[in-house]
C-alpha cells in the first residue's frame, strides 16, 4: 500500500533486489517491475553463479549514485552488472 501511495505522489522508489530465485519465478516479477515510471533499480547481478545459479544481488556500493539519479528521473547503467 505504501508503494502504491508514493507512485500516486510521484516519488522515486529505489529497489535493491537480494533472492535466491530472481532469475526463475521472481525474474517475471522483476521484468514488470523495470519499465515502470519512477522505480529505479540499484544494479545487480549474479553473486555466486555456480552454486546459487537463480541468486540476484543488488551491488549495494552503487546506493548513493542510484539515489542521485533517481532524484534526476534517470535509472543508473548499466542495471545488470557483472560480479
Amino acid at each position: 500500500m505504501v508503494a502504491k501511495s508514493l507512485m500516486r505522489n510521484g516519488k522515486p522508489i529505489i529497489l535493491a533486489i537480494s533472492t535466491n530465485d530472481g532469475l526463475g519465478l521472481n525474474l517475471e516479477n522483476i521484468g514488470h517491475l523495470m519499465p515502470n515510471q519512477n522505480i529505479y533499480f540499484v544494479p545487480f547481478g549474479q553473486d555466486n553463479y555456480i552454486a546459487k545459479p537463480y541468486s540476484l544481488v543488488a551491488d549495494l556500493s552503487l546506493v548513493p549514485d542510484t539515489i542521485q539519479l533517481a532524484l534526476e528521473g534517470k535509472q543508473i547503467q548499466p542495471v545488470i552488472v557483472k560480479y
